[in-house]
């Protein structure tokens, strides 16, 4: 997982498998890296190859967060498998999928 903070954008690119281990990492260290400023979140899947409903909790987490304060998330990048779950779970819904 590699986190970028760019002023008020953040950029989170996930790598490999967003599991029930790596996903209590990866929200540890956005709740780390999120501060006040940021109000655009930006989650690459390009390199991701597997997402849990443990990943799914955390990218749901921070929807619920930038809606709080009217900012934007959009998830980018997509592989087809992971838009698969987006869509079965309904979450291509309530998340802008890119």
């Amino acid at each position: 997982m590699n986190i970028t903070k760019n002023a008020n954008r953040l950029t989170i690119a996930v790598e490999g498998k967003l599991d029930r281990t790596s996903a209590p990492e990866l929200e540890a260290k956005i709740n780390e890296t999120m501060t006040e400023e940021i109000d655009e979140v930006e989650f690459d899947l390009a390199k991701a190859v597997y997402i849990s409903s443990a990943g799914l909790r955390v990218i749901v987490g921070v929807q619920k967060k930038m809606s709080k304060i009217e900012g934007t998330m959009v998830v980018t990048n997509i592989p087809e498998l992971i838009l698969e779950i987006f869509t079965e779970t309904g979450l291509s819904e309530i998340l802008t999928l890119r």
